[in-house]
């Protein structure tokens, strides 16, 4: 306990970051994930093309990579100033994105394409018939895949650490430089990550007991 309370200092703000990071790239990841699964299930073959491309390019490169850019490379550049802060938020979001469009997409192909043709059969566009018919029922079964990658989110915004990032990641540093045990300091970051993954976990259960009652 002594190593907790006498870095209370460095504990608060390093989890607070942490929450911030892990919100902010989860509803950007979303938001963007959903879109690109749009694109990756029209019936437009260049939108396809590009979300494939998008998905097979960001899965496939790793997330440090995307760190180093957007905090050294992407300034060179000269063109919207990002703090070190928003870098990670950048990087994290785009690459979790492409894991979240892939979800998504799978929830879209276990809705029978019978309910889509009837939609389109009525009238109803591509957008439609989507927003209305598909993803709502889509839902349902992504969730628990979902709830995977925003755990997986939440672990992967400790790189944010090794880039000028004060989060949770960081602690350890600050607190082999004031002599304290960096093995007991890192246990507590870790007893940390669980408290925050519980909540996501629970909401997970909730959603599936109660969509478990509705089938």
């Amino acid at each position: 306990m002594e190593v907790l309370l006498d870095n209370l200092d460095l504990y608060g703000p390093g989890f607070l970051n942490t929450i911030k990071l892990f919100a902010l790239s989860a509803v950007g990841s979303l938001v963007l994930g959903t879109a690109l699964a749009m694109l990756r299930v029209s019936p437009v073959p260049v939108l396809r093309a590009a979300g494939t491309t998008y998905v097979t390019l960001f899965r496939n490169t790793p997330l440090t990579l995307l760190f180093f850019f957007f905090v050294f490379a992407y300034p060179l550049l000269e063109l919207v100033q990002l703090s070190y802060f928003q870098a990670a938020v950048v990087a994290l979001t785009l690459y979790t994105t492409a894991f979240v469009c892939e979800v998504v997409r799978s929830g879209i192909n276990t809705v029978p394409v019978g309910q889509a043709e009837a939609a389109r059969a009525v009238g109803l566009t591509f957008g439609q018939t989507l927003a209305t018919i598909v993803l709502p029922q889509a839902t349902r079964s992504v969730v628990p895949p979902m709830i995977s990658t925003m755990i997986a989110l939440l672990k992967n915004t400790t790189i944010a650490a090794g880039f000028s990032v004060v989060e949770a990641g960081a602690i350890q540093n600050y607190l082999s430089e004031r002599g304290y045990s960096v093995l007991v300091g890192l246990l507590w970051v870790a007893l940390g990550f669980v408290i925050l993954v519980i909540p996501l976990t629970q909401v997970q259960r909730a959603l599936e007991r109660r969509w478990k009652v509705a089938r």
